[in-house]
């Protein structure tokens, strides 16, 4: 068997050190988005106001919306803000307004995917009708709904960290 020279051994270690590389720093970008995902659909979940339990009387009971009941707190900083999704067939950035509460106004501001941008042109009306990043996912286009949906839940993230 012929002795492989050192430069070989140091180039092929160099090789595979990069491609480990790049598969850390791809999947790490995965993992703290799902983490925006997760943190950001919570509160969500949380803001719709609890009725209370009052026995079995039939009639359908609401919350208390007396003057001395507190105020709802708001999740969200009034503003306009930049979100970032991307993934390995491109990226996607997002602008969105925020007023009171509720989301304004979605459009995306930089398309870098591998798709035709016209494949998602209706997601933010989604957002708008939805009032959340959850949007249905398109057909031939699932990596881009993807990236649309953690730019808006970044910047949804950076809205309420405001």
């Amino acid at each position: 068997m012929a002795k492989m020279k050192n430069k070989w051994i140091v180039l092929c270690s160099a090789a595979v050190t990069a491609v480990y590389a790049a598969g850390y720093i791809t999947t790490a970008d995965q993992a703290s988005r799902q983490q925006y995902a997760d943190v950001s659909t919570t509160p969500a979940a949380s803001a719709v106001p609890a009725v209370p339990y009052s026995g079995n009387s039939g009639a359908p009971q609401t919350a208390d919306s007396s003057p001395s009941s507190t105020p709802a707190r708001s999740i969200y900083k009034d503003g306009t803000y930049t979100g970032m999704g991307s993934n390995r067939r491109g990226s996607i950035q997002v602008t969105l307004t925020i007023a009171n509460d509720k989301i304004t106004d979605v459009e995306i501001s930089r398309f870098g995917m591998h798709y035709s941008e016209s494949d998602v042109a209706g997601l933010p009306s989604e957002v708008l009708h939805n009032q959340n990043s959850q949007v249905t996912n398109v057909s031939g286009a699932t990596y881009s709904t993807k990236a649309f949906q953690s730019a808006v839940q970044d910047a949804l993230m950076i809205a309420r960290n405001a």
